[in-house]
């Protein structure tokens, strides 16, 4: 295996995928995956980082690691939570370091039938050397945020995706403040120029790989109320792909289908459809950000001083080759960076870089606090009712014990016995979640109400400054 530390490369191609690979869940899990390792192997050119989601089982990324592990010979399968986070980072050049960051705010235990919170999502950092200078370091952020399961601002995770965006961004910025080239990549639940995607490219000096070659590509899927508004006829489902960008709910993507194509493939058929169908659902919800290694600017023609982007694109969109089904639920983000200043005297030899600070509008950071402070109302009532089922529950168990005494028949103390134990149980799990995981959830939403408001102060802070840097110019 060729190690790639001697000589730096002057080009650099990536790609994500969520692979939609629950466990006993996702349909035809292995046969998909495997064929997933096929295709990132066939791939011309053939990607140098990968970073992949919903790869949820060892098995899986034996598989796909099997496959490429020619020209991507390092990897690492990242464990968190309960079940697993189902990230994964594969590379062709050696990973120095490599640590899984948890989110703070993660979902709800009670939400059993989601599964976001026994997972434990976070994102999986590596650090990937290139060649042998310091500006030769890449840092990659594999992510997966919280699915939104209600239509925004109704959606009751929103404040956990919003937390969630912001400290990626965190991370995105420490990595720039280093020197190092920047990526962060994975499926972020959200659509361009929403909330948590100001946040991230506001608050870390990274930008949307797409919107910087498509700055017009739409903001939603067509039947979106921010683009019904736009006035923009539907666009077809290869306008999605080629300039939209749509990763997700394609009309291409075997597992949207209605139910009578699903059936005509489940008989083997090879279903066709045309690219120049209508696609009203089509959205982007995986992205790919970068900032360049030792050039960090706040507008997007100096982000790019030291690594370019060439182009980018909607992959994996081909179909198992005997099952005919599409190979996950989303296609692929895929992009290439070119180097342009390979020069190891252009970067600094060390220490940190101080970045320009760059902020929201203030009215977000109170949009953002808002929302921080309507979940908080809505966790200390959480936290009521839990705890007041324990006690209730503890009393009713305290009450059958007693009956018991009085009892006229053996059937009647089961029964009661049966049932006390059964409540006293559910109410020990609501005691739990109530006084353990809200309180603990209550903390963090401490932590990121301070950050937050940190931050508006410093914006305040700033705008005269930059009024008078407007005014002077």
């Amino acid at each position: 295996m060729a190690n790639g530390t001697t000589q730096p490369p002057s080009s650099l191609r990536i790609l994500s995928l969520n692979c939609w690979g629950l466990k006993y869940l996702a349909k035809y899990r292995n046969e998909r995956l495997t064929e997933i390792g096929n295709q990132i192997a066939a791939a011309n050119p053939p990607p140098d980082i990968v970073g992949l989601q919903e790869c949820w089982t060892q098995q899986d990324y034996n598989a796909i690691r099997e496959r490429t592990k020619h020209f991507l010979p390092y990897g690492k399968f990242y464990h968190s939570g309960i079940f697993g986070g189902g990230l994964v980072i594969l590379s062709r050049w050696p990973i120095e370091e490599s640590s899984m960051v948890p989110y703070p705010l993660n979902g709800r235990p009670a939400a059993f039938y989601r599964g976001d919170w026994f997972v434990g999502k976070g994102v999986a950092c590596a650090r990937i050397r290139m060649g042998p200078n310091r500006q030769d370091i890449v840092e990659v952020f594999c992510t997966h945020l919280h699915a939104p399961y209600e239509t925004e601002p109704h959606d009751s995770y929103i404040c956990h995706r919003t937390a969630q965006a912001w400290e990626i961004a965190k991370l995105m910025k420490g990595a720039a403040e280093r020197g190092h080239l920047v990526i962060g990549l994975g499926d972020f639940n959200m659509v361009p120029k929403s909330l948590a995607h100001r946040i991230i490219e506001t608050h870390s000096p990274v930008r949307d790989v797409w919107r910087m070659l498509y700055p017009k590509s739409s903001v939603g899927a067509a039947k979106d109320k921010v683009e019904k508004l736009r006035a923009l006829p539907i666009p077809t489902a290869e306008f999605n792909l080629t300039t939209n960008g749509a990763t997700c709910d394609s009309a291409l993507n075997t597992w949207r289908w209605n139910k009578a194509h699903k059936k005509r493939l489940g008989k083997g058929e090879n279903v066709v459809i045309e690219p120049s169908v209508q696609d009203p659902n089509a959205k982007r919800l995986d992205y790919i950000f970068f900032s360049s290694g030792s050039h960090h600017r706040t507008t997007t023609a100096e982000a790019t001083a030291e690594w370019t982007l060439e182009s980018a694109n909607v992959g994996m969109t081909m179909r198992h080759p005997t099952l005919h089904c599409s190979l996950s639920d989303h296609f692929s983000v895929e992009a290439t960076l070119i180097r342009t200043s390979p020069d190891p005297d252009s970067a600094p030899s060390n220490g940190q870089l101080s970045l320009p600070e760059t902020y929201l509008p203030i009215e977000t950071y109170d949009e953002i606090l808002a929302t921080i402070s309507k979940y908080a109302a809505r966790e200390k009532m959480q936290r009521k009712l839990r705890m007041g089922h324990f006690f209730y529950q503890l009393a009713i168990t305290i009450g059958c014990h007693v009956a018991v005494w009085w009892s006229p028949r053996n059937f009647v103390d089961f029964i009661l016995m049966f049932l006390s134990s059964l409540g006293l149980s559910v109410g020990v799990l609501e005691g739990l979640m109530g006084g353990l995981f809200v309180s603990s959830e209550l903390r963090a939403l401490k932590e990121f109400k301070w950050e937050v408001t940190n931050a508006r102060t410093r914006a305040i802070a700033s705008q005269p400054k930059m009024d008078g840097e407007s005014s002077g110019t």
